[in-house]
């Protein structure tokens, strides 16, 4: 005796794709990125040797426009 098949009770659309992301798939990123860029701003904490001033005089200026 053969195996009946069950049909599915709603059929499948054809639209668009309904793809709902949790909270924290866009916050963790965003506060990875936050993080990075507040030890790159932050010239207290760097350690390494002096790099090109023009690099530096960009990153203080970004700091200071941050801070305001």
């Amino acid at each position: 005796m053969p195996a009946r098949t069950h049909s599915r009770p709603h059929p499948a659309t054809t639209g668009g794709v309904d793809i709902r992301l949790p909270w924290w798939a866009l916050a963790l990123p965003a506060l990875a990125f936050l993080a990075l860029l507040l030890l790159i701003l932050n010239p207290a904490d760097a350690h390494a040797a002096s790099g090109d001033p023009a690099i530096t005089h960009l990153v203080e200026r970004a700091h200071q426009l941050l801070t305001r």
